[in-house]
This record gives structure tokens, C-alpha cells and sequence, in this order.
């Protein structure tokens, strides 16, 4: 469960295909803004952050994983929903095992109790500014 006044672990996986990447879109009410974040999720405790990366594509969109290569550690502190928030990030870079997902233009997928998409973009757009990547310094793993 997630709790603000704490940091956050999270394992994020860099999925691309050419000039695209596989990302999460998600909305801030409070800025009223649209942005978006590679997919993954939370460690848990007594879980290393491979098998939380793992874990959260095959409980989020039932995908396995290969090609598993560690990128490195990023920070993000930053206030989401007008409540502060502060995350550590391991980030991977990896592939689908199954190619059926390089051919899906979006997948929409529950996280909990809502509902999300997760779609194929360009990054061009994301280094250009035209949208809004997180962590504000992931355009550096691009």
C-alpha cells in the first residue's frame, strides 16, 4: 500500500521497438495534465527488484519478459494529486517474449481499482516536449 510521508521502490521496465517506446498513460487531476511512464510497479518486501519487474507485467498486461538488462538508479520527487511524493527507481531495459505485443497500438489494463492504457510512442515526441515523460530526467535513458 502505497504511503506518501514514505519513499517508494519501484522497478520499471524500458521496453522499446525502433523509435518507439511501450508506456503507461496517466493523468494528474490537480494539474490537469496527461503524462507518461514506462511500465512496472512497487518492490515488495523480501522481493528483489527483477522479480518485482516480473512480477507487475505479468500481473498488469500478463506479459513475460526476456532480454532483462539493468540501466540503473533514478530519484523522482515530485507531487502528484497535489500530495507530495519521492521514489526510487531501478530501472531495466527489456523485451516481450511474445511478439504479439509489438503489433498492439494500445492495451488498456486494470491497476488496482483503475483502469489504464499502455501504448507504443514515439519518443521524439517526449525529447521534443510535445509529452510529458516521468521521472522528469528519464529522456536521458532514451
Amino acid at each position: 500500500m502505497y504511503n506518501p510521508a514514505q519513499i517508494r521502490v519501484l522497478a520499471l521496465g524500458l521496453i522499446r521497438d525502433g523509435d518507439k517506446i511501450f508506456i503507461s498513460e496517466g493523468y494528474d487531476p490537480v494539474k490537469q495534465q496527461t503524462f507518461y511512464r514506462v511500465m512496472g510497479g512497487g518492490v515488495d518486501f523480501g522481493e528483489t527488484s527483477l522479480e518485482a519487474l516480473q512480477r507487475e507485467f505479468q500481473e498488469e498486461i500478463q506479459a513475460e519478459l526476456k532480454n532483462i538488462r539493468y540501466l540503473g538508479c533514478l530519484e523522482n520527487i515530485f507531487t502528484f494529486n497535489g500530495n507530495p511524493g519521492h521514489e526510487i527507481i531501478q530501472l531495466y531495459e527489456c523485451e516481450f517474449v511474445d511478439s504479439k505485443f509489438y503489433q498492439l497500438e494500445s492495451l488498456t489494463f486494470a491497476e488496482g481499482e483503475r483502469e489504464k492504457t499502455a501504448l507504443w510512442v514515439d519518443i521524439n515526441r517526449f525529447k521534443s516536449g510535445e509529452l510529458k515523460l516521468v521521472p522528469d530526467n528519464f529522456t536521458d535513458y532514451l
